[in-house]
């Protein structure tokens, strides 16, 4: 998964894109698994790739559909570049908030070890 996501209105600002996504990933294996999944996704949705750069190294992949153009970047890179400063005047699309997962056991659930019930 993606962090720290940002959609960026360019529309006053460009007339390359309307929309710029920008997020960060840990690894070359996550940018490349991030870029396959929204390429994966938008297909699915009828959005055509018009292009792709970056793939061979996976430190930033850009994908490009026309009006929306997707940056997936490893975090040095990211930081490196600084894509959200150089958009800095666009403005920022609010995104739905997820709720927090709790990777913690359940509390109230019994759980089962060998022939032993553990109640927590």
């Amino acid at each position: 998964m993606a962090e720290d996501v940002v959609v960026l209105d360019v529309t006053s600002l460009t007339t390359v894109a309307e929309f710029l996504v920008i997020g960060s990933c840990d690894s070359q294996r996550q940018v490349k698994a991030v870029a396959d999944a929204v390429d994966d996704a938008l297909a699915r949705e009828g959005c055509q790739l018009l292009h792709s750069e970056g793939a061979e190294y996976g430190r930033w992949i850009l994908l490009d559909y026309g009006d929306v153009v997707v940056h997936v970047f490893q975090k040095e890179a990211r930081l490196f570049y600084r894509l959200d400063d150089l958009w800095a005047d666009a403005e920022r699309v609010a995104l739905p908030q997820e709720p927090p997962v709790d990777r913690r056991p359940s509390q109230s659930l019994p759980h089962q070890v060998g022939q032993a019930r553990i109640e927590r």
